[in-house]
């Protein structure tokens, strides 16, 4: 039986979904708030907002692509529903970005792994950042909230043989590890979370607080960029935007003007502060932009003498904190997890060309990789990145490189060897330009220590984009209040992960959920 596609019976019904590419003229909307971005931050925000008899406007940069059009197809995915064709990266290319530009943002095209805000890192906040009121106790129930909404819940399902390598690992070293909480009902355990579900079984934007919101009469304009806002005072008066061309690679379409009493920016990191730069906002302390975080994660190959076939199967279920909290600053913290392994993505991490990636990539189906994802933003030694314009005014993030992320990387291919040795692995390689299959857990851990640590060497991706427009009460270190309203222009919000003034040390969805909620609440009531 067919899976009945939610925006094409909203649409027959009358829900108003405008595509700007379309439009032959100049357009004026008008609201009581407009949404720039319709991803985790804007999709709440728009439910609890139209809940409250809001009138609001959604705009979003990438287009509309429903389960109709999701097919398994890793080509087509990455093209279509991904920042710049999935090809973004740090300004030096060291890293590798995959962040979702698409109705429902990052949360259509992420694999599902949903984790509250660590307890450890709420605190950090508070007591360096000066961040308030966003403690665990006040958190909690608007965690909890977003969990029933989204179906939040432990795995049920056993794990598939690429993620039970960590408990197999984990278990015969005595480290810590547990299941992961997935945002899914009725999930068909396909695989292909990242290139969108055909099953709307992912509770992601698209099918939950969207529909929800065009119900309640919103409005969602996509393939609109939002390229500036206007002025006037303290105020935020309009934003301007420009339709796409069909290949979504210019905004060189009719213009439209938006006009609401309050705006919310919800691009998520790096097209937030973009816009806030593209419309010198008021910034006296230069904080746009800056402490621009990424988890970055490197990766272990691991060859085993049995199938794994880590291209089915819920994407990631089982994860380690052994190795994430030994102490909050210090030397950096790693969470690790699985990625899932359809062959382009796979390809992509494995390294190496000709012969001896064809090798590598024969042996997909008996591999294994594991990933660290390195908690940055804690340590004075890890400042993030920074946030500025191209030429054409689109985001460049320039993320420096130095030995506390090395070391990091380091330690993390140290125990992600040892837990794939300990869970039966033939060999294992280190994602290294010199890396090469190790036989043994002492030949590998010689390896790794004999590494040279260098850009481009060490190979290095990000799904986690987080900060650069931090939250925060001192307006000498933050943009926003811990609310996530402008310090500086009374009718602005900011209601993504832009606003973390650190990363979070888990994947950072559930994060931006529960955040959201409790500030687009409160923002209802004031508007209300």
């Amino acid at each position: 039986m067919p899976v009945p596609d939610l925006f094409i019976q909203g649409m027959a019904r009358g829900w108003q979904v405008l595509d700007a590419s379309e439009f032959d003229s100049e357009q004026t909307f008008e609201a009581d708030v407009v949404i720039i971005g319709t991803g985790a931050g804007g999709g709440t925000s728009a439910e609890i907002l139209a809940n409250a008899g809001l009138k609001v406007l959604l705009v979003e940069e990438g287009s509309l692509k429903t389960s109709s059009d999701f097919k398994n197809d890793e080509a087509k995915a990455y093209a279509e529903l991904y920042q710049e064709g999935s090809a973004r990266a740090t300004k030096d290319a060291g890293i590798g970005i995959l962040q979702g530009r698409t109705v429902g943002g990052t949360t259509t095209v992420n694999w599902t792994s949903s984790f509250r805000t660590p307890d450890q890192t709420l605190a950090h906040w508070a007591e360096v950042h000066g961040v308030q009121g966003l403690d665990k106790d006040t958190m909690a129930p608007w965690f909890a909230r977003m969990e029933e909404r989204l179906g939040v819940a432990p795995w049920a399902v056993p794990p598939n043989a690429n993620n039970d390598i960590i408990r197999e690992g984990c278990e015969a070293l005595g480290w810590h590890w547990a299941v992961i909480p997935r945002n899914v009902r009725g999930c068909w355990n396909l695989g292909y979370c990242g290139t969108g579900c055909p099953t709307n079984a992912k509770q992601s934007m698209l099918v939950t607080t969207l529909p929800a919101a065009l119900e309640k009469g919103a409005i969602l304009i996509h393939k609109a960029r939002a390229e500036q806002l206007v002025i006037e005072g303290d105020r935020v008066t309009e934003v301007i935007c420009r339709g796409m061309n069909s290949q979504l690679n210019q905004a060189n379409g009719q213009r439209l003007r938006l006009r609401g009493r309050h705006i919310v920016l919800a691009g998520g990191a790096m097209n937030s502060p973009a816009l806030l730069l593209r419309s010198k906002v008021p910034d006296p302390h230069e904080r746009i932009g800056k402490r621009t975080f990424l988890h970055p994660v490197n990766f272990s190959l691991a060859q085993y003498d049995k199938a794994i076939n880590g291209f089915y199967g819920a994407p990631q279920s089982i994860y380690s904190d052994h190795f994430q909290w030994d102490s909050v600053t210090g030397p950096i913290g790693f969470k690790l997890e699985v990625p899932p392994m359809q062959p382009s993505l796979t390809s992509a991490l494995l390294g190496s060309h000709g012969q001896e990636h064809l090798e590598r990539m024969q042996k997909l189906a008996q591999s294994n990789v594991l990933i660290a994802l390195m908690r940055d933003g804690f340590d004075e030694q890890s400042q993030g990145g920074s946030v500025s314009l191209r030429e054409d005014g689109t985001p460049l993030l320039d993320y420096p490189l130095n030995d506390y992320i090395w070391d990091g990387a380091r330690r993390a291919w140290l125990a992600m060897g040892e837990i794939q040795f300990a869970a039966g692995a033939s060999a294992v390689m280190p994602t290294h330009s010199q890396g090469r299959l190790s036989r043994s857990w002492a030949e590998y851990r010689e390896q790794v220590e004999g590494l040279r640590y260098a850009i481009y060497d060490v190979r290095l991706a990000s799904a986690h984009v987080m900060g650069g427009c931090a939250m925060g009460e001192d307006p000498q270190q933050a943009v926003t209040n811990s609310q996530g309203r402008h310090h500086h222009l009374a009718n602005l919000s900011i209601f993504d992960g832009s606003l973390f003034p650190t990363s979070i040390g888990a994947n950072p969805q559930l994060s931006i959920y529960g955040l959201v909620s409790k500030m687009a609440t409160q923002l209802a009531s004031e508007l209300g």
